[in-house]
């Protein structure tokens, strides 16, 4: 019989070992879209509220990059590709 002790270590375990597959979706800075295409595709793709659709877009205009939303690979995948179809740079990694 497991002690509550046991049961809490293991339950935090098996989330450790969980976040090690979690990925970054990444979007990257460039010269021609606009703040406004970039918040909108966020707000659109990633479900964003405008608030953190904008705080990400000034993160990606003045650091180059931004983690726009972490989750497992399948799910970030069809983000991805959105997010690029709207013409903006992304990756998982």
């Amino acid at each position: 019989m497991k002690t509550k002790q046991q049961e809490a270590y293991q339950t935090d375990l098996l989330e450790a070992v969980e976040d090690i597959n979690l990925k970054d979706l990444v979007v990257f800075n460039d010269d021609f879209n606009t703040f406004d295409h970039v918040i909108a595709t966020l707000i659109k793709v990633c479900k964003h509220t405008p608030e953190q659709a904008e705080q990400c877009t000034l993160l990606i205009h003045y650091k180059g990059k931004c983690a726009v939303r972490t989750g497992a690979e399948e799910v970030l995948k069809p983000m991805c590709e959105a997010i690029c179809e709207a013409g903006i740079d992304a990756r998982i990694l």
